[in-house]
């Protein structure tokens, strides 16, 4: 029972972070690996984790947003108005939450930037697509645990290309933040 204690811990805090953190699914694996945990119980305290791990993520870019250049917080603001006042945007935006195979750190920043944007229906999809995700990598490891697959996951978490997709979503977020939204309220 403990080391789903730590693997909670330990996943509400990779999930917490902004940037750079290796993504939920290789900690579930690695806790499946080593620890000789139960699946099913692994995926639920990974869904459960992680997704208390972006309301955090969420929450406190809320929180501190009066801390980010003002004209990027305004943009901001109206980008979440821009999703919340189109029924097929608001739509898009939880579908993007629930499907999305990348990382979805600035997905949660962002939505944490735009105050109009409620986020327990974007947490609610993200758990969803999480639980499906989750137990599709946790099954395959199952599978793949005799295999040196350790190595296989350390090599992609440092390998340029993880690396240089997190730089690509943060420059995302910035882009998105540097967009007038106010201008395309209008149209």
């Amino acid at each position: 029972m403990e080391i789903y204690l730590i693997a909670a811990i330990a996943i509400i805090a990779l999930n917490a972070l902004p940037a750079f953190a290796p993504p939920t699914w290789m900690a579930l694996v690695f806790f499946l690996i080593n620890y000789e945990s139960n699946p099913v119980a692994l995926v639920v305290v990974g869904v459960v984790s992680a997704t208390a791990g972006r309301f955090f993520l969420a929450w406190y870019f809320r929180k501190f947003a009066h801390l980010i250049p003002t004209k990027f917080s305004k943009n901001m603001e109206y980008a979440g108005h821009y999703f919340t006042n189109h029924s097929t945007k608001r739509y898009a935006l939880f579908a993007l939450f629930f499907f999305s195979p990348l990382s979805s750190a600035q997905l949660f920043e962002a939505a944490g930037l735009m105050k109009t944007i409620k986020l327990k229906p974007l947490l609610l999809a993200f758990a969803a697509g999480r639980t499906v995700t989750y137990s599709t990598y946790v099954t395959g490891a199952a599978v793949l645990a005799a295999t040196n697959f350790g190595e296989v996951l350390i090599s992609q978490l440092k390998s340029p290309w993880a690396m240089a997709l997190q730089i690509a979503m943060i420059a995302g977020l910035i882009a998105l933040g540097s967009i007038d939204w106010k201008k395309r309220l209008r149209h």
